[in-house]
């Protein structure tokens, strides 16, 4: 998806490059002409949507003075220099930073650009308000982006007027209600997008009418009923994504005639039967996801015959044994296989997975035994998860050159090992152990030599000693689950280095001394357990710093005081405080003194 995007995006740009050039060369004309000005109803339309933008912290609107908007000095708008008609309106936010945005609403005003050709207002976050029902007026549109906003309300049933219009993307805004059935209009359309919104409803009939479409994503909705037939006439489709929704019914033999598809993902749905022998036909495919529907029976031994696919993802799911062997001599172009949680009892690693040069294996759920599996091309591997099977044993020569590993997921296993058998890999940024037997000390995975590029470290439920150790600076921990096992001592004061941590889990375990004031410094926390330990003295005030925090429990301490009196602290459930020595305060009974309220200080 984040490919076709940028795709997109360079095609507007040469839109934009070959427009500029042909507006550059020389007209022939019997004398000079002075080109006229930008138009008075067109500049006063643009004025008009700066005026309803409240907030510019992009500074774009700024550029937007003077009484010529031709004349290139007012960003994001481009001209016909023969008529002084706005083409063009690109007001595009330049990179992810959060502070960037215009915070407003989009004008009616801009339905009278009535030559506008391409309109992209995209990724400004806080542009508010519906759609206006003006823009069934913009009849010379091409491309209408306007993505990644806050746009309200229902899709303008209008828009199905645009009949030139061969690019539209809604996405990521709150539109809501059903799609539009006049959409179907746009039979020059290449590229629909109204992924990431809230709408509901069937996918409309009237969509058989696209014969241009390349690209279709109506991802993350809630769209329901079933998938139209009609996706089979589209011969030119190369993308479909109508994953995270709730359509149900089986997948249609039509969709199998699409010899140019390369993407489809329809996972997270409801999607029902068997998983159609007919998929091999889909020879140009490059990624099949279909995870998390209720698909039954075997897999289709088809799928070896999809020599370009890359990525195959059939994870939760209720296929079931055997694989095919023609799996093992087909799909030779295969990086990455998800299985996970199907009714599979594979036993062990089918060889055809271990001696692959893949970057990702998922396994997990599929009934695994043994002793964790060898990879004879480990080099290649950056994910493997192997998470809720039965192996036994330890890690010895598990992460032997697994050079390239970043994301490792072993939980819910019955490994017995001492932590002194792993060896981190510089570049390993997710550890998930949680659920095994592992014995030893965390100072083997958690030292001044541990890489800054680790974020995620869960070993929770097991049977791990010693203290937490020191943290120093610099490290990128996002996430540190250390419950459920028999970790002493005190938390460091230096837990306050790990600034970027969001989840912190130490419940359960024998851990004594006193709650860190530096605790508060960790402003991007949004849970923290510290219960069932031996924490003595009060909960610091300075946990006030953290506005985020969704989660805390300080359950079956030894803590005493004052609880802090403010937002979230005092609107937590008083379960989150209980069975402590003398904690007091909202939301718990007032407390008797001063002297006592001060003692959480």
């Amino acid at each position: 998806m984040q490919i076709l995007r940028w795709v997109f995006k360079v095609l507007l740009i040469i839109f934009s490059c070959f427009h500029m050039l042909s507006e550059s060369l020389p007209q022939t004309t019997s004398e000079t002409q002075t080109p006229p000005v930008c138009s008075d109803a067109d500049r006063a339309a643009l004025l008009s949507f700066k005026a309803r933008i409240s907030n510019d912290t992009t500074d774009i609107l700024s550029s937007w003075t003077g009484s010529d908007c031709c004349d290139g000095g007012w960003e994001g708008v481009e001209c016909n220099p023969a008529t002084g008609r706005v083409t063009s309106l690109q007001l595009q936010r330049p990179d992810r930073d959060a502070s960037i945005y215009m915070k407003g609403t989009l004008s009616p005003s801009l339905g009278s650009l009535r030559f506008l050709e391409v309109m992209a207002i995209s990724g400004m976050k806080h542009i508010r308000g519906p759609i206006p029902e003006s823009f069934s007026n913009l009849t010379h549109l091409i491309q209408l982006i306007l993505e990644d906003n806050s746009l309200e309300g229902n899709i303008p049933s209008g828009l199905g007027h645009l009949s030139l219009l061969q690019g539209l993307s809604l996405s990521g805004n709150r539109l809501r209600g059903q799609v539009p059935s006049s959409l179907g209009n746009l039979r020059n359309l290449q590229l629909l997008n109204l992924a990431r919104n809230f709408l509901s409803g069937p996918i409309p009939p009237t969509f058989k009418n696209f014969q241009a479409l390349q690209s279709l994503d109506l991802s993350f909705n809630m769209l329901s009923g079933l998938l139209p037939d009609s996706l089979g006439q589209f011969k030119n489709l190369t993308f479909i994504d109508l994953s995270n929704n709730l359509l149900s019914g089986q997948m249609p033999i039509s969709l199998f005639n699409l010899a140019n598809l390369l993407d489809l993902s329809l996972s997270n749905n409801q999607l029902t039967g068997q998983i159609p022998d007919q998929i091999g036909a889909l020879k140009s495919l490059t990624s099949l996801q279909l995870s998390a529907n209720r698909f039954t029976g075997h897999i289709p031994g088809s799928i070896s015959r999809l020599q370009s696919l890359w990525s195959l993802n059939l994870s939760r799911n209720g296929l079931s044994d055997p694989l095919p062997d023609t799996l093992g001599r087909g799909i030779h172009s295969l990086l990455s296989i998800d299985l996970s949680y199907n009714n599979l009892s594979l036993g062990t690693v089918p060889d055809w997975i271990r001696s692959r040069q893949l970057r990702a294996v998922h396994l997990a759920g599929c009934k695994l035994r043994g002793t964790l599996p060898s990879f004879p091309k480990p080099d290649s591997l950056n994910s493997i998860d192997l998470s809720d099977n039965y192996f036994t044993g330890g890690f010895s020569n598990f992460f032997a050159n697994l050079t390239s590993l970043e994301k490792l997921k072993l939980s819910n296993n019955q490994l017995k090992s001492d932590l002194s058998e792993i060896r981190l890999q510089e570049g390993l940024s997710s550890i998930d152990l949680h659920s095994n037997q592992l014995t030893g000390s965390l100072s083997r995975i958690l030292n001044n030599k541990t890489s800054n590029f680790l974020e995620v470290i869960d070993v929770s439920g097991n049977q791990i000693t010693g203290g937490i150790p020191e943290f120093g600076e610099g490290l990128n921990l996002k996430v540190l689950n250390l419950a459920s096992n028999r970790i002493a001592s005190h938390i460091p004061s230096s837990i306050s280095n790990l600034i970027e941590l969001e989840r912190l889990d130490v419940s359960r375990n024998q851990i004594t001394g006193t709650v860190p004031t530096g605790l508060g410094m960790l402003l991007k926390l949004q849970w923290l357990d510290l219960s069932i330990n031996g924490l003595t003295g009060g909960i610091p005030n300075s946990l006030l710093g953290i506005e985020d925090l969704r989660h805390a429990n300080f359950r079956a301490n030894r803590l005493c005081g004052e609880i802090p009196q403010g937002r979230p602290y005092n609107i937590f459930p008083a379960a989150a405080y209980a069975h402590n020595m003398c904690l007091c305060g909202k939301p718990l009974p007032p407390c008797r003194g001063k002297k006592q309220g001060k003692m959480g200080q």
